[in-house]
């Protein structure tokens, strides 16, 4: 249930928080470590100085589970929250949970969030037990953020470190570090400064949008790393398991030799995307021309991610089957979303 905490002037921004459990909102358990304990009112209540911003909230204990335990369903259910949210008039939507899956929701919640207002997404590395809990700190610039006029228009957004990131670039980094999200592809947008987001640069015009499928789930689509040695042996049966394919290739989108045969012939049964397994950078399409180059791939009926890293190209591609998209449309979308064509080539309408 949502409940507005703070009695502030018309005139305020509104912002709507949705908890969903994860790091930030642990407890000590009777068992030892820590699980999810707290609700949306007690993680506003530990935010030093909240009330003297003048942000007018609704709190929504939308669930409490882990981050590695967030579904489809439940991201599907909060963008339809969110847009009932816009509806009744916030400014700005702030979401709070595990930094497991934190990348991954986000770039789902920007490809289905079609309004201007922003979602901005934010969680905790330290929980609230540990020196330097970081939860607050984040909560507090995630709130001011999501509350300034100049997040309209940017679509989904990670606010962590008091750094400002796209959903469509942002990378967790690191396991355990405060500072583990990271735009290694064109860095943040910009920096939360004595409360206040200072943009440094912004989303190019031309948001990036699939239709919201009626359902409570996604089709399934695979990643399969491929390392040093690697005889494909994840790849036997696949294709009677899921209904799309990201590869995590080697550098700029490689495989070894002796996989090639295998990955032309599922490439003919399904959408399969060559991705980069590094950190940054794109795959690319016509320098290494040997078997099992990019070039070599993508002749047999594979499609270059650019940019896209392996677990955004596969949350592209379920949203994009969700749609009813043909193989000629998915091409064009991964072609788009990893910088290789234009937004006119976009399958769907562009706001």
């Amino acid at each position: 249930m949502g409940a507005r905490i703070w009695d502030v002037s018309e005139l305020s921004r509104r912002v709507v928080v949705f908890a969903m459990g994860g790091t930030i909102a642990m407890v000590p358990a009777e068992s030892g470590g820590v699980k999810v304990g707290l609700s949306a009112k007690e993680l506003a209540a530990a935010v030093p100085g909240l009330a003297e911003t003048g942000i007018a909230l609704e709190l929504v204990d939308f669930q409490r589970v882990p981050g590695a335990s967030v579904s489809f369903e439940d991201l599907l259910n909060l963008c339809r929250a969110a847009t009932a949210a816009v509806a009744r008039g916030v400014h700005g939507i702030v979401v709070t949970q595990g930094t497991d899956t934190i990348e991954e929701t986000s770039y789902l919640l920007d490809l289905f969030h079609t309004a201007d207002e922003p979602i901005v997404v934010t969680g905790a590395m330290r929980n609230p037990s540990l020196a330097g809990a970081d939860g607050p700190a984040n909560l507090l610039a995630a709130l001011q953020t999501a509350a300034d006029p100049g997040a309209a228009g940017q679509g989904a957004l990670v606010v962590f470190n008091d750094e400002i990131h796209a959903a469509r670039r942002v990378r967790k980094t690191h396991s355990s570090n405060v500072g583990t999200f990271q735009s290694p592809n064109g860095g943040p947008l910009g920096y939360v400064v004595e409360g206040v987001p200072r943009w440094h640069n912004r989303l190019a015009a031309g948001r990036l949008h699939i239709p919201l499928p009626p359902g409570s789930s996604l089709p399934s689509v695979g990643v399969v790393p491929v390392g040093l040695g690697d005889r494909g042996e994840l790849l036997d049966g696949i294709e009677s398991k899921v209904d799309a394919l990201v590869i995590a290739a080697m550098g700029v989108g490689h495989v070894p030799e002796w996989m090639v045969s295998t990955l032309e012939n599922l490439a003919k049964a399904m959408p399969v995307v060559l991705a980069s397994r590094t950190a940054a950078g794109p795959v690319l399409r016509k320098t290494y021309g040997f078997i099992g180059s990019e070039q070599d791939l993508i002749s047999r009926r594979m499609m270059p991610a650019g940019f896209l890293d392996p677990f955004k190209a596969r949350l592209l591609l379920a949203a994009a089957l969700a749609a009813g998209a043909d193989r000629g449309q998915i091409a064009r979308a991964v072609a788009v979303a990893g910088g290789y064509a234009g937004t006119g080539d976009w399958p769907w309408p562009i706001r």
